[in-house]
């Protein structure tokens, strides 16, 4: 078996230490690599809930989703309230005086107007929701449409049913 000769590693370069040298400080600095900690576990116990207070947060409470509609309604409500009443206030005063009744007639007529209409709307919905749906009957050919009725009688105290059809 022949082998071939090993190949000559050239010692030195130009100005570099040989390469036997680069391996050692290669080594010697995978060797500090390991040694040094990458990480670190701090395993003191975390103190329990302090002597501090909860702190309120800003907004509006957490609640469920129904009681925020309601709470959004309300609201709503009385934004509404508000202007309604404004307006009397501005029309009392820019007349020097009105009648208070009058003026709760004047602004609360367009409000029972606007619920009374939505119950009207709410009501003509529920009739069309209970109409029976129209039923269209589509025949190819000749049809014969008979429209004779047939009438019984049943009399007795045992039945006795007799019918008389058309002739």
């Amino acid at each position: 078996m022949n082998r071939l000769p090993d190949p000559q590693l050239p010692t030195t370069t130009a100005g570099q230490p040989p390469v036997s040298d680069q391996a050692a400080q290669l080594l010697a600095a995978i060797e500090d690599a390991m040694r040094t900690p990458t990480s670190h576990r701090d395993d003191t116990p975390l103190p329990a809930t302090g002597t501090t207070p909860p702190v309120p947060q800003p907004g509006r409470p957490p609640m469920s989703q129904r009681a925020t509609d309601a709470s959004t309604l309300m609201l709503t409500g009385g934004a509404a309230s508000l202007m309604v009443g404004g307006g009397a206030s501005l029309v009392m005063l820019a007349s020097g005086y009105a009648n208070p009744a009058v003026c709760a007639i004047a602004f609360g007529a367009p409000t029972v107007l606007v619920l009374a209409i939505a119950r009207l709307a709410g009501k003509a919905k529920a009739v069309v929701e209970a109409a029976p749906a129209p039923v269209n009957h589509n025949y190819n050919g000749n049809v014969t449409v008979d429209q004779r009725s047939i009438n019984t009688q049943t009399r007795g105290v045992i039945a006795n049913t007799r019918t008389q059809l058309p002739r």
